[in-house]
Formats: C-alpha cells, structure tokens, sequence
C-alpha cells in the first residue's frame, strides 16, 4: 500500500507566533518535524501543506517539498483534504497526519496509526499511551476509552473512564489512555470527515476527531508504550525541546 504523509502548517498560533518557523536547535520546527517523519520511513511520500510562503520557502530550503493551500482552514485535516484531492496525490492507499508542531512524535505512535489502516481494517486510525492517574485531572490532556476490539469510543478532556468510588483498590489503570494526536486515513474516510459538518460534542470538547466518531466511523486506536512528549505551543515548550533535543535524537528510533 502506498502511504503519502501530510505535515499541515500554519503561521496562525496565537501562543506561540511563527511557530512553525521558530527555531529548534537551529532549525525551523517545521523542517525538524519533516525531518523526523522521513526519518521514520513510513511514507512513500512526505510533504507539508501550507498557506504560508515563508513556510514554503523553508521546507524547499531544506530540500523538501511544500504544498501551497488555501487560507482559512478550519483544521489540519481540512488542510491535507486539499491536497489529496489534487490528481498528483489521488493515488494512495493511506493518508498519515503529523502535525506541524511535534518533532518528538515517536515511531511506535505513527507507525502504529498506520497500521490500524493498513492492516487492521480501520478507514481511521490514531494512538495513545497508557498513563498515570494524574494525567485524568489535566484537561490539556485528551484522553480516549476504547472498545474491545481497539475502537475508539470516546475522546474527552475530562476525566474518562471516571474511577466513581475511590476506595476501589482494584481500579484498572492499563484503561487510562493518553490520546496521541497522529492520524492516518483511507481517502475516503479522510473525504467524508471533512465532509460532515461541525458536530456539537467537536465544539465542546474542542476535538475534531469527535465528528468522525459522530458520524458512526470508526477510529482504530493502536496503545503504544512510552511516554507521551508533548508538541511544543509556548515559549516554555520551545525551551524544554531545545534542552532535550540532542537527547531525544540520539536515542529514538
């Protein structure tokens, strides 16, 4: 199956402006996380789609490629919609979403989102870590429950599964799962997503993924182990990463 990877980017961050082209270790963040997804070699073809020049400018300077798109999207997954339905792109089997923002995406969490694709049956696929309790109180921190079968049921920023009685010593903690925000589609399932409209629990949550799972589609979650490195949308983010990237791209594979 051929796998085509789009990095959706935009210059519109409130908390952290520029983003995209702000700098770790040197490097434009953008092009540190194009870097990272060629590294991963999952796709047969990686590109970042954009509707900004200065963002295109630098990927090409970096010897990568730049997909312009219109201004206004609501989404990244609008924005890569855009370019799968140009004919140059309308050929592949898996579409893969890593966002702009998340050079330490690790290689268990893509790799493991595309196969919910590619091989278990899934027109979505995602992924998430098992966590700690304390990750339950965080509302920055998505948490999704799954069925039996590895199906996503619900993603939330509260607290899900909610331990009700906390005495209950035999609470079963492997169910704490921390949502990681990577995705991979079937072009159809991609078409349709985009196609739907906004849906009520999408504008609560503040969750797009919820519009899919709305609609009845269904959204493969691969659990992966390791701790779950957060993407960088503050000035704080872009300090811890650039004290631990050295580390991290010495010992992820």
């Amino acid at each position: 199956m051929r796998t085509l990877a789009v990095i959706p980017a935009r210059l519109g961050a409130t908390r952290l402006p520029g983003k995209p082209l702000r700098l770790l270790a040197g490097v434009p963040i953008i092009v540190r996380v194009l870097e990272r997804v060629r590294a991963l070699r999952v796709a047969d073809v990686v590109v970042v789609a954009t509707d900004s020049d200065e963002i295109a400018d630098r990927v090409h300077a970096a010897g990568g490629e730049a997909i312009a798109t219109r201004i206004g999207h609501p989404s990244g997954t609008d924005r890569i919609a855009e370019v799968v339905q140009s004919a140059r792109f309308g050929a592949f089997d898996a579409i893969l979403n890593v966002q702009g923002d998340e050079p330490f995406v690790s290689a268990a969490a893509v790799r493991g989102a595309l196969v919910q694709v590619t091989e278990c049956g899934f027109p979505l696929g995602t992924a998430a870590t098992r966590a700690a309790r304390d990750v339950l109180a965080n509302p920055d921190a998505v948490k999704v429950v799954t069925a039996d079968d590895g199906a996503a049921m619900y993603f939330s920023r509260a607290a899900i599964p909610f331990q009700r009685d906390a005495d209950d010593h035999g609470h079963d903690d492997t169910r704490i799962l921390h949502h990681v925000g990577v995705y991979a589609y079937t072009p159809d399932a991609l078409a349709r997503w985009v196609a739907l409209p906004p849906h009520p629990l999408e504008r609560i949550e503040r969750l797009e993924q919820l519009r899919p799972l709305a609609a009845g589609m269904r959204m493969g979650v691969s659990v992966v182990d390791g701790p779950l490195r957060s993407g960088i949308d503050t000035e704080a983010d872009l300090e811890r990463a650039n004290r631990e990237w050295m580390t991290f791209t010495a010992n992820e594979t």
